[in-house]
């Protein structure tokens, strides 16, 4: 009899949390919302968790389901930020998203790239407090080749009236990490590709006695690498893991900020399928997979699989978790919405992606300050300095009077920190032309809507280029403008070029000031990580922009407003009208 019987083992899963427990917009002061009118943060999915726990434990024959999470945890929020930088966990206070999940009652996580954002002395105090294991059987020892975290933990599952099913869970973080971290992980931590390693852990997790693998993956579901050919494996791998590596039956897949409620991959070898999903981000939807099993040989085998997500906009918060977490979320609105200085006009990036604006001109202006005066005194300090800034956040608003932190962070959401790097003027001219690549390409002047014109797909974005990959240049003390031609293709778009009115000369030499992950390769632009580095004292770019108006008390968008480049078809400007 109990060789026909089939038991239902589900798996619940998030992925790239990124600092979110409550429903909350810190650069807003308001509750979260957005076009889709998600819902996010860990205090709604543990409503979703304690719901289907309910409903899974009201039957006396299904075994307790797990839950995973797939990385990118302790950043992204001025919650995460606030207890890693402000008042760090290091210094003894427990980390908001470790209080959070282990009241949730996580089973395991896989590191996720941006954990090591703050340093690995911040990353192993969080490992310290979570009640579960942190895997990453990839993030290996720079000698040994040895993981430096658990590479996956075995879970025996309780069935009731048969043996357990004992599941292994291994863990895969981002090779990327290398290029990202590079200041934090080189001579320490190498990581192995994500298929790579697959193939060498899952028969070793099969032989320690699984009878179900699955993979909490930090690596997106299809074939693409943001870094190019910048290291020897892809960035986004896990449907070419089922494809190539026998055994998996399912993964839980993060990075790629995807919805992905279910995918049916088949592994080339045996014909056998996995199920993987991907819950889009920040909690706004849990992972549910349900894996059938029936007793084959003495061992339970998967028969069956399928999986789903659910919205966590179709619930009320958790109030345990929100209760314990309050006294932290008080300290963090207070911190952001202090008054930091005035601004004597609003600033918006609600149009930088296709226009130039005062908003990324100041964010441009406070890199190639910060640098130009750091190398006072040295060799570089006669050169001209150039700055790069990418539209992180479309939503971003400095008011015009009051400032506060929240307003100032908005413009600046990623922990990144200011290097700078000399340049020739012929090679800040191929990267405007590689950065222009975001563009699609159009016929007339428009008017054209955002969608028509931003976000082009390309071998290395094939669902789009990020806003966060469109990079613009300025000068600090004149102006480096330029045109972007979208009529034409991807290569020959750049016009115009020139610095205080005057084409830079091929040899000629700039300092450009720009952020540690693009110096390090992320987005694969050209020159940049070969270039030679003149400034790089580890200091974050948001942090130098809260300094400055700090300092200064009050911003005057006139002291850096540029308007150096636009864009144009044909020659001709391109209006393109926000719906």
């Amino acid at each position: 009899m109990s060789g026909e019987r089939t038991v239902r083992l589900t798996v619940m899963g998030t992925t790239d949390l990124h600092g979110n427990v409550f429903d909350w917009d810190y650069f807003r002061n308001t509750e979260y919302d957005d076009a889709a009118h998600n819902d996010i943060g860990l205090a709604k999915v543990s409503t979703l968790v304690t719901a289907i726990r309910n409903r899974i434990s009201a039957d006396p024959h299904a075994p307790r389901p797990l839950l995973l999470d797939a990385g990118d945890t302790i950043q992204g929020t001025p919650l995460a930020y606030y207890f890693a930088k402000i008042e760090p966990i290091t210094g003894g206070r427990p980390h908001p998203m470790a209080v959070a999940m282990n009241a949730i009652g996580y089973d395991a996580a896989a590191l996720g790239n941006h954990e090591f954002n703050y340093g690995l002395d911040v990353l192993r105090e969080f490992q310290r407090q979570l009640d579960f294991p942190l895997l990453g059987a990839n993030a290996q020892d720079w000698t040994t080749g040895l993981p430096v975290f658990p590479p996956y933990v075995l879970k025996r599952v309780h069935v009731p009236g048969e043996d357990p099913v004992t599941v292994g869970i291994l863990g895969l973080t981002n090779p990327g990490i290398a290029i990202w971290d590079k200041a934090v992980v080189e001579n320490r931590i190498r990581f192995g590709g994500v298929v790579e390693v697959a193939k060498a852990w899952v028969p070793r997790v099969r032989r320690a006695g699984a009878d179900v693998v699955v993979v909490a993956a930090h690596s997106g579901m299809d074939l693409s690498s943001s870094y190019a050919d910048a290291l020897p494996v892809p960035e986004n791998a896990s449907a070419l893991m089922v494809e190539t590596v026998p055994g998996i039956d399912a993964v839980l897949v993060g990075h790629a900020h995807q919805e992905i409620p279910e995918r049916l991959v088949t592994n080339q070898q045996t014909g056998e399928q996995a199920v993987l999903t991907e819950p889009l981000k920040w909690g706004m939807r849990l992972a549910l997979i349900d894996l059938d099993l029936r007793k084959e040989r003495g061992r339970w085998k998967v028969v069956g699989r399928q999986a789903q997500v659910l919205n966590a906009n179709t619930v009320d918060a958790d109030p345990e978790v929100l209760a314990v977490l309050q006294r932290d979320q008080d300290t963090v609105i207070e911190y952001v919405n202090s008054r930091i200085g005035m601004c004597t006009q609003a600033m918006s990036a609600a149009t930088a992606p296709w226009e130039a604006t005062t908003a990324l001109d100041f964010v441009n202006f406070v890199q190639a300050d910060t640098v130009a005066k750091a190398l006072a005194g040295t060799p570089e300090a006669a050169l001209p300095v150039l700055a790069i800034a990418s539209p992180f956040n479309r939503a971003a608003a400095i008011p015009a009077g009051d400032v506060s932190i929240r307003d100032v962070a908005g413009l600046y959401v990623f922990d990144n920190t200011l290097l700078a790097v000399t340049m020739t003027g012929a090679q800040v001219g191929e990267y405007l032309e590689f950065s222009a690549q975001y563009f699609q390409q159009v016929s007339g002047t428009g008017p054209f809507t955002p969608d028509q014109v931003t976000n082009a797909p390309t071998p290395t974005a094939p669902n789009g280029t990020p806003d966060y990959n469109y990079d613009m240049v300025g000068g600090l003390t004149k102006p480096l403008t330029y045109r972007i031609d979208i009529a034409k293709p991807p290569g020959s778009r750049i016009t115009d070029l020139a610095y205080g009115g005057t084409a830079p000369a091929p040899d000629q030499q700039f300092v450009v000031a720009l952020n540690n992950y693009r110096q390090a390769g992320s987005g694969n632009f050209p020159h940049v990580t070969t270039a030679p580095v003149v400034y790089n004292r580890q200091v974050e770019i948001r942090q130098l922009m809260i300094d400055y108006v700090i300092a200064t008390g009050t911003v005057d968008p006139s002291a850096f407003r540029t308007g150096a480049w636009s864009l144009v078809s044909g020659g001709a400007p391109v209006v393109v009208t926000p719906g």
